[in-house]
Order: C-alpha cells, then structure tokens, then sequence
C-alpha cells in the first residue's frame, strides 16, 4: 500500500524552498555577474584616467608655451632696458662734456680776453667727424700725393663735408720764428687748396704728443663731432669704409679705435723711439700698456673733448702713440682693437679688397708709413682703394 503523499510536496516546505532558491540564486548572481560589473569600472576609469592625462598634458603645454613667450618678451625687455641705459649713459657724458667745455671757454676768455674764441664755441658746426691728417713743412710732396689719391678735393671736399659731415683737413701748425718763409709758403699752398687746419703750435719731430693734444682742442672747439680721426700724412685711407666702420661704434660713450699694439720700452739712448722715462714702467724688458698705432686712430667726442678740457696737465711721453694711451690709463674707456686700420700695402690690402674685405688703412710696419709714399701712394690707392661710390654710398 502506498503512501498518499508519494510524489508530493507538503505545504509547509514551500515557503523554506523559496527562501533557499531566492539565495541560491543571489549567490550565483554575484559570482557571475560581479566580475563583469568589475571590468567595467575599471575600464571606465582607464578612459577617466587617459581623458585627465591629456588634459593636464595640453595644460602643461600651454603653460609652458605661455612660459616661453613670458621669457622672451621679459628679454626683449631687459634687452630694450640695457639700450635705453647705454644710451642715457651717453647722453649724460656728452652733457657733462659739453658743460665742461663751456666753462674752461669762459675761464679762457676772463684770463686772456679772447672772444673769438668764445664766438667759435657757440658756433660750432655739427658733424659726423673731422679728420686730422698730420703733416709738416717739409712734406708738400706727401699732401700732393694724398690730394691726388683719397682726400677729395675742392667743391668734392666742401660737398663731403656738407652732405656727409666728414670734415678732411691737413693739420699744422707754425715755424718758430715769426712769419718764416716757411710759414708763408703754407699761406700761399692753403690759399690754393683751403684744406689745412692751423694750430697754434711751434712744430718739431719731438713735439708730437703736444701736437696731439692741440689737434683735438682745435678741432672739439671748431666742430661738434661724434669722432675725431688722427692720420698720418703717408697713410693710405678708404674714406668710406672708415666712415662706415665708425658709425656701427656710434651708440658706444668712450671708445678708442685702432690697432692696438704693445711694444717694448726702450731704454737705450741713441736708439729711435727712446723712452727717457723707461723708469716708470717697472724693470728693463717691460713692456708698453696697450695703446693704438699712432699711423691712424680714432677718438669718440667725450674722449677727445677730454683731452681738450685737460691738455695742460696730461703728460707727455716721448712717443705720441703711447702719450695718448696714457691719457685713457684709469677712465671707463672701450679700447677696440681694428686691424683693418694697418693693413699692409700690396699684395696685402689688395687681397683684402679682392675678398671683399677693404681695408681702412694701408702702410708698411718697416717704414711706419707707406714705404716712399710720394712714389707709390698713387699705386697702393689704384690696388686697394675702394672706389668713389663707396665714400657718398656710406651709411652713416
């Protein structure tokens, strides 16, 4: 006999079964399904994280780019600051000059009583520089052969000077007996050519360096200047490419341009350029400071009016070259050294200009000069002068 609930479920397990199938399947829910709910965050996130990254990486970059542009501009700042401080710099020199001048005039004309030049002060043209080229009675001959070569000439001398403010003159001053027969032979020779410059100055070989100092007084009380050039008169010199090369040295206060040299200090007598006052150099064997050639050099307008303002107390050694040097010895000076102002004669300077680079001045070292300049001026100016156009082509 069989049971009546055979294949039958009470009742009362029902609710019991539920509650264990409810769980049953909870747990299978979370074991499969968690993982995949899992992944799905984290590659969410991967994305959130890769999205942030290039985000603060463009911000970076902006930043940084930002940063550079802020770098530069606080250079050209700084840049633009330092020119506007030279240039002050400058400026203030040149005031400090132009009153000194001013007041050793006045001081000249209560001790002496010279209006004149007093007048020639307050009159004074402005121009880019004035060239002193030295020179001596004896030496017709040289001055005929630099008029026939790079000094121009009459109205060319007089246009030079008014459209490009480049005064040439022949500086000299006079014999030592009044009204000589050399005296007036320059009188009639200026007449003639009306390019000398005329000191007040008893000329001599061994006078040079007060010869110096008088050029640059008469010439800062004649013309206002930016430079003032000293040349010998057995030089070869391109205008132009002095006049270009001085301009690009224009913003600079106190630069002494030449080609800077230091020689021994000869203590030797009997010997040329003897120095009596070797002593003052230190031990036998020593050396010169550095001091420019004294063929040609070039003298900014504050240095020059120094010199103007301070001849009678600025010592003078035996040799020209090193007396000025000496007058720079102590003051905030640039000494800028240009070779381009002693180049050799040919082949040398005609290589030079055939590579493009002209030179400012030829002479031979051996001589001091050019070698019998008379003779051969007018061969180093055919292979080695720059051309007409270049002088009234210079940007100034």
């Amino acid at each position: 006999m069989k049971s009546k609930s055979g294949g039958k479920v009470s009742a009362k397990w029902i609710p019991v079964f539920s509650i264990c199938f409810f769980f049953l399947g909870m747990f299978f829910t979370n074991k499969f399904w968690a993982p995949l709910e899992s992944n799905s965050q984290l590659i969410t996130k991967q994305r959130l994280d890769q999205e942030l990254q290039i985000v603060s990486e463009d911000c970076n970059n902006k930043k940084k780019k930002e940063g550079d542009m802020d770098n530069k501009d606080a250079m050209k700042e700084v840049y633009k600051t330092h020119e506007a401080i030279q240039s002050l710099d400058k400026s203030i020199s040149m005031l400090q000059m132009e009153l000194s001048v001013s007041r050793s005039v006045q001081e000249k004309v209560k001790t002496d009583g010279s209006p004149a030049i007093s007048d020639q002060s307050s009159q004074r043209k402005k121009v880019f520089m004035v060239i002193g080229i030295n020179t001596a009675f004896s030496s017709r001959k040289r001055r005929d052969s630099v008029r026939e070569t790079w000094m121009p000439q009459g109205d060319q001398l007089r246009k030079l000077e008014h459209e490009k403010g480049i005064v040439v003159r022949f500086m000299i001053g006079h014999s030592a007996t009044s009204n000589s027969i050399l005296d007036r032979a320059l009188d009639s020779e200026e007449a003639q050519h009306n390019d000398f410059l005329r000191l007040e100055h008893v000329e001599g070989y061994h006078e040079l360096s007060a010869k110096t100092k008088i050029f640059f007084a008469t010439a800062v009380a004649k013309w206002d200047a930016d430079f003032y050039v000293k040349v010998d008169d057995d030089v070869h010199v391109n205008l132009g490419t002095l006049a270009a090369t001085l301009a690009r040295h224009r913003p600079k206060p106190r630069v002494y341009i030449g080609c800077m040299k230091s020689g021994p200090v000869l203590s030797q007598k009997n010997v040329k350029y003897h120095e009596p006052e070797y002593w003052k150099f230190g031990e036998d064997g020593n050396k010169y400071f550095r001091h420019a050639t004294g063929q040609i050099y070039a003298l900014s307008k504050d240095l020059a009016t120094y010199i103007s303002i301070n001849q009678h107390i600025l010592h003078k050694y035996a040799n020209e070259d090193v007396s000025l040097g000496a007058w720079f010895i102590g003051l905030e000076v640039e000494h800028i050294d240009e070779r381009n102002m002693c180049c050799g004669t040919p082949p040398d300077c005609e290589w030079k200009s055939q590579a493009g680079n002209v030179c400012i001045a030829s002479f031979d070292w051996s001589c001091s000069g050019i070698c019998k300049s008379v003779e051969k001026m007018k061969f180093v100016h055919e292979q080695c002068g720059e051309g007409e156009e270049a002088l009234w082509n210079a940007l100034l």
